[in-house]
């Protein structure tokens, strides 16, 4: 670290500064929007500090490298919960959060998505409710975090070029009829942009992107809040508790560094940014007699209305080599089946992206548990598989949630956080069709087979403290503010009200820069 990022030093009993729990898209966008603007930052990450020298180019030494490996629970009907019942998730624990694992796709909400009570009626079993915001409100936001994050297709920047893996897509698109189909939106450079050189193209992004061309919290807004002066990034600091004064704002919070030692970090506003699983349980773990059921949950919502996005994968084998593994990851998507449209037999809509794993992860995702000819068929088959994965709107649902497992707990001896999730009828739906459409479009190019994978461990984790009009139905304001403490915000995904179909970075990075001026203006007006 040079010493013009070297972090800033805030005293622990300085009460002035903003504490952000969390560095991924929403802690660290908001973190660099504030010091911006001359307020004062603490960041703690409960990871490590990674660079991009220092990620492994090798599916499985990244993931035990990168990922937050904590142990988990699970429960439900979800096959996940078979097949993964240790990891749910697939999610970082090192500064820059996910962003340092996520593909690059930035896609925008759809109008239709912030008003989905009143747009899809409603829906048996699902806790469907409309954003307090709208497109119209983000719209400006969504500008300046694609200009932030350099998403090719927008404002004047290169596409990036087509891999064969692309190829396959769009053949296959253009035989069904599709229309909307590119390279991105996607947010790694085709050329330099905002000091990150161009792509070489060597399909790593999965693994951190050693080269830097991948946007990321890491790569580009950690280096530029350091050097205000302003930010006092604490790596390897979990927080366990945010403390409130009797009247109930919050006032600091508890966190253990790598040592083991806890600490105690007052703070004028706190904002947690941990992950739709982390995020609902710092508040959980935060309970109090005046808060009994958790921190900011009078509505009884913090931890329900659990989304992942409906997934699958459909992996497409050819008589000639694809090679699908040279090129950006997942830069291809198609975006037609992005609509509502219940002639399809269900609400919402979802994409198809392109997508490819190495032959390690290949081997332990395309069918877990699976041995024996057919198993080993798609694996000698690589160099001849196009590969893509769906995402698509799931159904908020109450039951689905996340809830502490008293009876088994973490290196710190706090409760685990337990992950139920249950499918709707809707996301069946939806994922069935998707499959039948992603067949058809590789048979259209002619595939001589085609395999359909059950869901990855998740990377989109939303809905846990959602945004809403009317406290008693959610946890936050259109601001990310929660009803119950004023000076308390949710940053990350959490916040989503719904998930809607498309990558949720995008979004987050957007409502992060959203929510930096609000906090400003009413830290200047003496609110918070």
């Amino acid at each position: 670290m040079s010493t013009q990022e070297r972090s800033a030093r805030i005293d622990h009993d300085d009460s002035s500064a903003v504490v952000i729990v969390g560095s991924g898209a929403g802690g660290g966008t908001l973190a660099h929007e504030l010091v911006e603007k001359g307020i004062k930052v603490v960041l703690l990450e409960a990871g490590p500090y990674l660079r991009n020298e220092d990620y492994h180019q090798d599916e499985w030494a990244a993931f035990n490298q990168m990922a937050w490996l904590d142990p988990r629970t699970t429960s439900g009907t979800f096959r996940l919960a078979q097949d993964f019942p240790n990891l749910p998730t697939w999610i970082v624990k090192a500064v820059g959060g996910t962003t340092t694992h996520w593909s690059g796709a930035t896609p925008r909400f759809k109008a239709h998505e912030f008003t989905t009570r009143t747009t899809y009626g409603r829906v048996d079993g699902a806790n469907l409710l409309d954003w307090p915001i709208t497109l119209a409100d983000l719209e400006p936001y969504y500008d300046r975090a694609e200009k932030k994050m350099g998403s090719t297709h927008r404002h004047g920047r290169a596409p990036l070029p087509a891999n064969n893996n692309y190829k396959v897509l769009a053949n296959g698109a253009e035989r069904l009829g599709y229309r909307h189909y590119a390279t991105g939106p996607y947010a790694t450079n085709a050329e330099p942009y905002d000091g990150r050189p161009a792509s070489i193209q060597d399909g790593f992004n999965f693994q951190g992107d050693k080269n830097g061309s991948k946007w990321s919290i890491m790569v580009s807004e950690i280096p530029k809040s350091l050097r205000t002066g302003l930010l006092d990034l604490r790596p390897e600091s979990q927080a366990v508790q945010i403390t409130h004064t009797p009247e109930g704002r919050a006032d600091g919070v508890l966190y253990v560094d790598s040592e083991g030692n806890l600490h105690r970090q007052k703070a004028r506003v706190v904002a947690v940014a941990g992950n739709a699983i982390e995020t609902p349980r710092l508040l959980m773990l935060s309970s109090s007699p005046l808060f009994p059921d958790g921190l900011a949950n009078s509505s009884g919502q913090v931890g329900r209305n659990y989304m992942r996005h409906t997934t699958g994968s459909v992996y497409a084998q050819f008589d000639h080599p694809v090679n699908m593994y040279r090129g950006e990851t997942m830069a291809g998507l198609i975006a037609d089946e992005s609509r509502h449209d219940v002639d399809r037999g269900f609400v919402g809509g979802y994409y198809l992206d392109m997508i490819s794993l190495g032959p390690a992860f290949l081997a332990s995702f395309i069918d877990p548990g699976s041995w024996g000819p057919d198993f080993t068929a798609l694996l000698d088959g690589y160099v001849n598989t196009a590969g893509l994965w769906i995402t698509g709107e799931d159904m908020p649902q109450e039951s689905n949630r996340i809830t502490l497992n008293t009876t088994v707990t973490d290196r710190l001896g706090l409760p685990v956080p337990n992950v139920h999730f249950d499918d709707h009828a809707n996301d069946v739906a939806m994922r069935e069709h998707a499959y039948q459409q992603a067949s058809l479009l590789y048979e259209a190019v002619g595939a001589t087979s085609s395999h359909r994978t059950p869901p990855y461990p998740s990377t989109h984790n939303l809905g846990t403290a959602r945004m809403s009009t009317r406290p008693e139905d959610g946890v936050v304001n259109g601001f990310g503010q929660a009803h119950d403490v004023p000076n308390l915000f949710i940053s990350d995904g959490s916040q989503f009200t719904t998930g809607a179909a498309a990558n949720p970075t995008l979004t987050i990075v957007a409502l992060a820069i959203r929510q930096a001026e609000y906090i400003a203006e009413q830290m200047a007006a003496s609110a918070v």
